[in-house]
C-alpha cells in the first residue's frame, strides 16, 4: 500500500510541476556515444506565431481613425480658403464695346484692359487698348482715337494708407495662418487619438496575459483532479477533499470566465483603432495576442521637447500672430490716404476723327489725398485688438506653465510605476517559488490541500499585480510621449 501511494504521489507531482513550467528533477540519462561526422543537420526553427503589434495598431489608427480624418478635412478646408484669399490678387481682364444704331452721331468704339494688383505694395498696374470710329458728341470726346487705336499703360501706388498692409494682404496672410492652425489642431487630435490607441492596445494585452495566468491556475487544479480521486479511492485522503477540489475548480473557472469577458471588451475597444483596408473596425482574435507588453521608449528631454513641439502652444502663437496682423491693419486705418497715379498712352496710325489732339505720346502723373477726421472706429478696433493680444499672451504663459507641471507630474508617475513594477516582479518571483515548494511538499505528503491552493492562488495574484503594475507603467510612458509630442513613439512620423 505504501509503495502504491508513493508512486501515485510521484505521478501527481509530475503533472503539477509540468503545469507551472517546472517538473520534478529527473535522473540524468547515461551519456551517449559521440555522434558520427555525418550527423543530421539541426531541425529548422519553428515558424513565428503572427501577433498584432502596437506599431500596426498605431499605423492603422493614424490612417483610418475618423477623428483624425475629420481633422485632415478641416486642413483641406483651410487650404481652400487660403486659395480663395489668393484670388484677390488675380489678374482682371475687362472689355467693352459700344455702337450707335441710330441718331445724329454714328460713333462706335471697343476696348479692353488688363489689371494686376501689386502683391507687396498697395495699388495695381494696368495696360489696355481701345479703338474708335465715327463721330461722338462733345461730352464723349475722350472716346476718339487715331485710326489704329490707342495703347495705354499705368500704375496706381499707395504711399501712406495701404502701403504695407491692406484688406487683401491681411486676408491672405490670415488664411495662411489658418492653415497652420488647422495643421496644429490636427496634430492635437492625432496625439489624443494615438494616446488612447496605446492605452486600448495595452489594456487588451493585459487582459490576455491575465487570462493566461488564470488558465494556468485552472490547469493546475484540473491536473491534480485525477491524483486526488485515486488517493480518495485508496483511502489516503478523505472524500470531502474532492468537494473542496470541485469548489476550487469552480472558483478558478469563474476567474477565467470573468477575464475572458474583460478580454472581449478590450478587443471591442481596440477595434475603434485597428481597422481593415476599408477603414472598418475589426476585432483582434485572441490568437493575435503577444506574449508580453510592448516597449514604449521614454522621450529624452521631455520638458524641452514639449515646450518646442506642443501643438497647443503653436496654436496660441499662431493666434497671436493673426491678432498682431489685425492690429497692423487697424493702425493702417489711422493713416491718411495718399495715392500716386502714373499713366502713359500712345495713339497709333493716321489721325482719326478726333483730330490731331490725339496724336503722339502722352504721359500723366497725379496725386489724390484723403484723411478721416475723427477716426474713432479705427481707434476702437486698435484698443480691442490690443486687449485680445494681451489676453492671448497671458493664456500662452498659463499653458506653458501647465505643460511644465504636467510633464513633471507624469515623469514622477513614470518613475514610481517603474519602481512598483520591479517590486511586483520580485513579489511574483517569490510567490511562484513558494507555490512550487508547497507543491513539492504536497506531493511528498508534508503539506495539506488548503495550503497548496493558497500558495498557488497567492502566486497567481502576484502575477496579476505584476501585470497591472507593468500596465500602469506603460500608460504613464504613453502619457509622457503624448505630453512631450513624441510623434515617433505615437506612430505619427
Amino acid at each position: 500500500m505504501r509503495r502504491w501511494l508513493f508512486l501515485s504521489a510521484l505521478t501527481l507531482a509530475s503533472a503539477a510541476h509540468a503545469a507551472v513550467g517546472e517538473g520534478v528533477p529527473q535522473r540524468q540519462a547515461k551519456p551517449r556515444a559521440a555522434a558520427p561526422a555525418t550527423a543530421a543537420p539541426p531541425p529548422a526553427p519553428a515558424p513565428t506565431r503572427p501577433v498584432l503589434t502596437l506599431g500596426e495598431v498605431l499605423a492603422s489608427s493614424a490612417r483610418f481613425q475618423p477623428q483624425i480624418l475629420e481633422a485632415v478635412a478641416k486642413v483641406r478646408s483651410a487650404e481652400g480658403k487660403r486659395l480663395q484669399a489668393e484670388g484677390a490678387f488675380d489678374t482682371q481682364v475687362k472689355a467693352q464695346a459700344e455702337g450707335r444704331l441710330s441718331g445724329f452721331y454714328d460713333g462706335s468704339f471697343a476696348g479692353g484692359t488688363i489689371e494686376r494688383p501689386i502683391e507687396n505694395w498697395g495699388g495695381s498696374y494696368y495696360g489696355g487698348y481701345r479703338i474708335s470710329g465715327g463721330r461722338f458728341p462733345i461730352y464723349e470726346d475722350e472716346r476718339f482715337t487715331n485710326v489704329l487705336g490707342e495703347i495705354k499703360a499705368g500704375a496706381v501706388l499707395s504711399l501712406l494708407r495701404d502701403r504695407f498692409i491692406d484688406d487683401r494682404r491681411f486676408n491672405r496672410g490670415n488664411a495662411a495662418l489658418d492653415v497652420d492652425v488647422a495643421e496644429a489642431e490636427k496634430l492635437i487630435t492625432a496625439i489624443s487619438v494615438q494616446r488612447r490607441a496605446v492605452a486600448a492596445y495595452n489594456l487588451w494585452v493585459a487582459a490576455g496575459l491575465r487570462l493566461k495566468v488564470y488558465r494556468e491556475l485552472l490547469d493546475l487544479a484540473r491536473a491534480r483532479q485525477a491524483g486526488l480521486e485515486r488517493q480518495v479511492e485508496l483511502g489516503a485522503r478523505p472524500r470531502i477533499i474532492l468537494t473542496e477540489q470541485a469548489q476550487n475548480i469552480l472558483r478558478r473557472e469563474t476567474l477565467v470566465a470573468r477575464t475572458e469577458q474583460e478580454l472581449a471588451n478590450a478587443a471591442n475597444t481596440l477595434s475603434l483603432f485597428w481597422r481593415d483596408a476599408n477603414g472598418q473596425p475589426q476585432r483582434p482574435a485572441p490568437e493575435l495576442l503577444p506574449d508580453a507588453f510592448p516597449t514604449i521608449p521614454q522621450p529624452t528631454g521631455a520638458a524641452r521637447m514639449a515646450l518646442q513641439g506642443r501643438p497647443d502652444l503653436k496654436t496660441l502663437d499662431l493666434r497671436i500672430a493673426q491678432a498682431t496682423n489685425r492690429l497692423e491693419l487697424d493702425r493702417n486705418q489711422l493713416k491718411p490716404r495718399l495715392d500716386l497715379k502714373v499713366e502713359a498712352s500712345q495713339d497709333l496710325g493716321p489721325v482719326g476723327s478726333g483730330g490731331r489732339s490725339r496724336n503722339g505720346f502722352e504721359s500723366k502723373v497725379g496725386l489724390s489725398f484723403s484723411v478721416p477726421l475723427e477716426r474713432r472706429a479705427a481707434k476702437g478696433r486698435i484698443a480691442a485688438t490690443s486687449a485680445e493680444i494681451d489676453g492671448l499672451e497671458r493664456r500662452r504663459q498659463t499653458t506653458r506653465e501647465q505643460i511644465a507641471a504636467e510633464i513633471e507630474g507624469i515623469a514622477i508617475d513614470v518613475r514610481a510605476t517603474e519602481r512598483l513594477a520591479l517590486l511586483a516582479e520580485e513579489e511574483r518571483a517569490r510567490a511562484t517559488e513558494m507555490a512550487r515548494a508547497e507543491q513539492r511538499r504536497f506531493t511528498e505528503g508534508a503539506s495539506d490541500f488548503f495550503l497548496v491552493n493558497l500558495r498557488e492562488e497567492s502566486a497567481a495574484d502576484a502575477a496579476v499585480r505584476q501585470l497591472d503594475a507593468r500596465f500602469r507603467n506603460l500608460v504613464s510612458n504613453a502619457e509622457l510621449a503624448a505630453a512631450a509630442a513624441d510623434l515617433k513613439a505615437l506612430g505619427l512620423e
